[in-house]
């Protein structure tokens, strides 16, 4: 119990009575309820452990492969006297890194290594690169280009004298300021920065950042790609409403139905008591007779009878303490105490309508591979015996079983499952489909529940059948089904029952705010496809008065062609497509599937393995070239949250697989709405402006060395000494311009309340191609006119020149910064201040460097020389007149085009 499975195997032997265990499968498909496995029934009739050594057996199966749902395969043993055949389905094997959840099993292993299912479908992950980045990558390209051009053209006009190309690298040397190196170590301190904001972020506790190269992606994504199970829902069902024809009941009526209950059961006990012969014959002629109406009680009695019999749940007892194994057993015949009992099953619904039916009285106490027992409200045991059992699969959609009453040995054959599939097969009534529509609008899950008697002939003659089709090798689905089938006619409809699944806090708002933000939602699930869309409508993934363009399945490319020109015909839909369909239209016509999959506002996949969420993403990153992020919870989905540019975990009751393979690690789904609109906005922002800035730094000083040497008859001499170089990079500008990273254009209440502003960023104005120039054209300006105000206003003092030119231009940086700020911090103002002063006291006991090329270093620069008036004015006035025309284009644009976040704030 309780151990990890290390290979794929074919389940011979359990410890269990039945001859049946349950595994926890939440690691390989994402669903948190346990799996019924059988053992080979012919490995497990064996006396003892030991005989499995002695006989001589083999199993046949198929080779690897990616589904997790499928297998097919055969066990043969040859010793016995008639060579013993069985078929082999999924239900006989245990998939790797899959837990058992009760007993001990032992196996044969098939499949190893990287044959297993579990790793056939895990991808190796990739290391992540932003976008901001890889456009930074870019314009440092053209910036480098730029350097070679400005030397070449230095050289050129110096007229290639003497030993030109040393000069060329001379130059290449002087404006090497142009490329920013300090670029790279800026923007990761930013990220750091950012990163450190969104753990401390009160509003969305919780929240741990595990990657801190792509914060910036949060403000740029166009899809988000969404698990179902555990993401968007709870995982937690409640039964709503059960509906029978005439008269339905809700949550606030079950007592009604408790009151039926026990009224029909005590009647039908009275009677046995009495008379126990008159019993079986009094029910006899009601079954010839005409069809009369049939009181409300006996109707419900026959609904909540079938409810509790038909279905795959297993009552499971905890041992209470000191009970050693053995006498567990003997115990839990006697002892159906309800404090101990738990439900196991393959699907929370089905878990749900047992609770349900324990609730209103009759219990599920018991259960093995051959019978079932359930108890009535007087306390009585009743057995059912177990003939059939048809399971649930995603073509048919439905579930059977056949069962004989022990009392009076009638067979009937009950079946549920959706109505698509149960409208056909039950009698004609006029009332199913409408009810259907409604509590699917209700967002309950719907199943419809139906039974049939059958003699003892009719079960004889199919179950010879039956046997016969299922060990077939050939086709072996499609001829069991068609012998199901031949049962499945003219059943009686007993009820409608509406299980909810509840949606996690705040989906709603948050989903209809990320589609505001103009982001689009696919939903990608291994659920079935009823369930998908029911959750689509109800999370309001797809808007009330939207049409939903159901994907028929496809196997062939005709098939395809024709479902996509159905579909191409149809606007503004949301698209429902399961993964078979999917492959299909994948394998043909993947670039018009994509196309048309794009301008859906919302996709819907169902019943998608691990593998194909990843290789979804994968098609959107390549076609549409735009952000994707994905987001789950589950082990299932890592291949997803790694394929795509950002992915976010959940941690959830699925385990914290997801939440560790992610960039973004939350605690509520609702919190990725802060996540983005603020956080991810914010980031983008202030990267874009610190990425330009610290350009725009080193530009501007890049034109002066340029202005200077042209001056100086395209002399290659230095115009700052090394030291004011670093200085200039580092202490004297670096606190303000990094003070950047606490700049934010909105609040994050307008932020939220005003989605839309998130549309603007996912175009990448912010930093594109065009504002870099506009960067460009300031520096040379600013460059420039700092050169030419210092040469023309101090002919006389020329020496001085150095000293004027770097004040104005540590003077001019600190100001364009205050420029570019949006809304202030003070920090920002601290830091601005920080600057200034550290300048003002290195100008003191830095004299030497303010000097010119060699001559006699700190016989120029007298502190009294700074100190003049003359000094003062006219390193203000380079400084107003490189800044003042910025400050006005600023203001004028803010007038004239104000962007959408200002229109807002005022």
């Amino acid at each position: 119990q309780n151990q990890r499975i290390p290979s794929d195997m074919v389940f011979l032997r359990t410890s269990e009575k039945t001859g049946s265990c349950f595994i926890r499968t939440d690691q390989l498909d994402g669903e948190t309820d346990w799996k019924l496995k059988v053992a080979v029934s012919c490995t497990q009739r064996l006396p003892a452990l030991g005989d499995l050594f002695s006989i001589n057996a083999y199993v046949y199966a198929q080779k690897p492969q990616l589904d997790i749902h499928s297998f097919e395969g055969t066990f043969t043993r040859e010793d016995s006297d008639p060579a013993v055949h069985e078929s082999l389905s999924i239900e006989n094997t245990l998939w790797a890194s899959t837990v058992v959840a009760s007993g001990t099993v032992i196996g044969v292993v098939i499949y190893t290594g990287k044959e297993t299912r579990s790793v056939l479908n895990t991808s190796n992950p990739k290391n992540k690169v932003g976008l901001l980045d890889l456009e930074l990558n870019q314009l440092t390209k053209a910036l480098f280009l730029a350097l070679v051009a400005l030397s070449v053209v230095m050289v050129t006009l110096q007229g290639f004298v003497g030993p030109w190309y040393r000069n060329l690298f001379r130059f290449l040397l002087l404006f090497s300021y142009i490329i920013p190196i300090s670029l790279r170590v800026n923007l990761d301190m930013g990220k750091a920065a950012y990163g450190w904001m969104i753990m401390k972020d009160d509003n969305i506790p919780g929240t741990v950042v595990r990657t801190s190269t792509i914060p910036e992606e949060l403000g740029r994504l166009v899809y988000l790609l969404t698990d179902k199970t555990g993401t968007l829902t709870q995982n937690e069902m409640i039964f709503k409403r059960l509906h029978l024809g005439t008269v339905s009941y809700g949550t606030d009526t079950m007592d009604e139905i408790q009151s039926h209950i026990i009224n029909s059961y005590s009647q039908v006990h009275s009677q046995n008591s009495g008379n126990s012969t008159s019993s079986t014959p009094s029910r006899k002629p009601q079954s010839s007779a005409p069809k009369v109406r049939k009181s409300v009680s006996s109707r419900i009695h026959e609904a909540v009878k079938a409810i509790a019999l038909c279905h795959n749940v297993t009552p499971v007892y905890e041992s209470r303490a000191g009970v050693s194994g053995e006498t567990e057993y003997a115990e839990v015949d006697q002892d159906f105490s309800d404090e101990n009992r738990t439900y196991q099953a393959s699907s929370p619904d089905e878990v749900t309508l047992v609770q349900w039916t324990e609730s209103v009285g009759l219990t599920l106490v018991n259960r093995d591979l051959t019978s079932m027992q359930l108890k009535t409200p007087g306390g009585h045991i009743l057995t059912y015996y177990i003939l059939q059992i048809f399971p649930f699969t995603s073509e048919s959609k439905r579930m059977g079983i056949i069962v004989r009453d022990e009392s009076s040995g009638e067979i009937t054959f009950y079946m549920k499952g959706a109505d698509v599939a149960m409208s056909t097969i039950v009698q004609y009534n006029d009332w199913l489909e409408e009810e259907c529509g409604n509590m699917a609008r209700e967002g309950l899950r719907t199943l419809v529940v139906a039974k049939k008697s059958l003699t003892e002939e009719q079960y004889q003659d199919f179950e010879s059948r039956y046997n016969q089709a299922k060990l077939s090798i050939h086709d072996r689905n499609l001829k069991v089904a068609a012998v199901v089938e031949s049962l499945e006619r003219e059943m009686e409809l007993l009820c409608l029952t509406g299980v909810e699944d509840q949606l996690q806090a705040d989906v709603r708002p948050t989903l209809e705010m990320l589609r505001n933000a103009g982001i689009k939602i696919w939903m990608l699930t291994g659920d079935k496809l009823e369930t998908a869309t029911c959750i689509a409508k109800s999370s309001h993934l797809v808007s009330r008065n939207q049409d939903i363009h159901i994907f028929r399945p496809v196997t062939t490319r005709g098939e395809a062609h024709l479902e996509l020109n159905a579909f191409r015909r149809k606007h503004d839909c949301a698209l429902v497509i399961s993964g078979d369909s999917l492959e299909v239209c994948l394998k043909y016509y993947e670039h018009e599937f994509v196309e048309l999959a794009c301008q859906c506002p919302a996709v819907v996949c169902c019943r998608c393995s691990p593998t194909q969420k990843a290789h979804i993403v994968k098609l959107l990153q390549h076609h549409t070239g735009k952000r994707t992020c994905a987001i789950g919870d589950g082990g299932n989905d890592v291949s997803m949250i790694q394929a795509a540019d950002c992915g976010i975990g959940i941690e959830g009751k699925e385990g914290k697989q997801a939440s560790l393979a992610a960039d973004f690690s939350i605690t509520q789904f609702k919190h990725i709405g802060r996540l983005l609109m603020v956080h991810g906005r914010n980031s983008y922002k202030r990267s874009a402006a610190l990425g330009q800035f610290v350009m725009h730094r080193g530009l501007i000083i890049s034109t002066m060395q340029a202005v200077f040497s042209s001056v100086f008859y395209f002399a290659s001499v230095p115009l700052y000494q090394g030291f004011l170089m670093v200085g200039y990079a580092t202490i004297y500008t670096m606190f303000p311009v990094f003070s950047l990273v606490l700049d934010q254009d909105v609040k994050p209440e307008m932020a939220l309340l005003y989605p839309e502003l998130y549309k603007d960023l996912t175009k990448g104005r912010s930093l594109s191609f065009k504002t870099f120039l506009i960067w460009v054209l300031i520096s040379i300006y600013q460059g420039g006119i700092l050169m030419y105000g210092a040469l023309l206003l101090f002919e006389s003092e020329f020496v001085h020149v150095v000293a004027i030119s770097f004040t104005a231009l540590i003077l001019t940086e600190l100001l364009m910064v205050a420029l570019t700020i949006r809304t202030w911090h003070w920090l920002m103002v601290v830091a601005e201040f920080l600057s200034l002063g550290c300048y003002v006291a290195s100008l003191a006991f830095l004299n030497e460097y303010f000097g010119i090329g060699r001559v006699s270093f700190g016989a120029f620069l007298d502190v009294a020389f700074i100190t003049t008036v003359t000094f003062l004015w006219k390193v203000s006035a380079i400084t107003v007149v490189s800044c003042l025309p910025l400050y006005i284009l600023k203001y004028l644009k803010r007038k004239f085009s104000p962007p959408s976040y200002s229109k807002l704030t005022s």
